[in-house]
């Protein structure tokens, strides 16, 4: 089924993180990246190594998630996205598959992300546990602070202490949050971060600190704050991982 030139290919995959053990490859093999890999073997018949604009955290979903990988094929990219698509589970979909340029990197060549959370205010239905962070409070979510709050956010800060990052500095923990974005529609209410880049478990806090500026634990300047310390504490909460989706890469 392969054969000819090596060329790169650049993916934008789709897919439920419920199941699996996040994006990076694990020892038990139930990653999405296990997952990906093992359909390549079966494809080109040797090990072929999957490279991906980013880990998500198990639980964390995707609607663009973007990898590539480097193989012969000698036919179309359609017919290579109709292979890969053939055996993969239910909860992965390949979006796009085409051709790039050998120094294209799907981490590297990466100038931008856009994550959006969810949350339901309310008992939400089975249907939308799975995907949404549901907060059943007797008092709502003040949605005018959390939009103060994420007014004082936005910009280039230095964002460690939104990050779960441990001990000493270690990369560069200033980012550039371009847009966060809080909208309610009825119960439903999504948050929308866009960054040249996000540490690790970046969003999740972020979102975990704006529900608790809209629970009154925190004010709107209680963040600028936390900005200038540079220190991670317990009043910035992670948000759960199931409310999370990445929704695109931007090169």
């Amino acid at each position: 089924m392969s054969g000819g030139k090596i060329i790169r290919w650049k993916c934008v995959c789709a897919y439920d993180g419920a199941p699996f053990e996040g994006w990076q490859s694990q020892r038990g093999g139930r990653a999405i990246q296990d997952v990906i890999e093992s359909r390549l073997r079966e494809i080109f018949g040797e090990l072929i190594r999957v490279h991906a604009s980013g880990r998500t955290d198990a639980g964390v979903h995707a609607r663009g998630q973007v990898f590539h990988f480097d193989a012969a094929w000698k036919h179309g990219p359609e017919k290579l996205r109709a292979a890969l698509r053939g055996g993969l589970p239910q909860q992965i979909q390949i979006k796009s598959v085409r051709a790039v340029l050998e120094d294209f990197h799907s981490r590297f060549s990466a100038t931008g992300k856009l994550y959006l959370y969810h949350l339901y205010l309310g008992d939400a239905d089975p249907f939308t546990r799975p995907y949404a962070w549901a907060i059943d409070r007797p008092r709502p979510l003040d949605i005018e602070a959390m939009k103060k709050g994420a007014a004082i956010l936005r910009g280039k800060h230095d964002f460690r202490a939104f990050s779960a990052l441990n001990g000493p500095p270690k990369e560069d923990t200033v980012r550039d949050l371009r847009r966060l974005e809080i909208a309610k529609r009825g119960r439903h209410v999504r948050i929308a971060a866009e960054a040249d880049g996000f540490m690790y478990k970046m969003v999740r806090s972020l979102v975990g600190a704006l529900v608790a500026v809209g629970e009154g634990k925190l004010a709107p300047d209680d963040l600028r704050g936390l900005l200038k310390s540079g220190k991670r504490t317990t009043r910035v909460q992670t948000a759960p991982p199931r409310g999370l989706f990445l929704e695109k890469v931007f090169y």
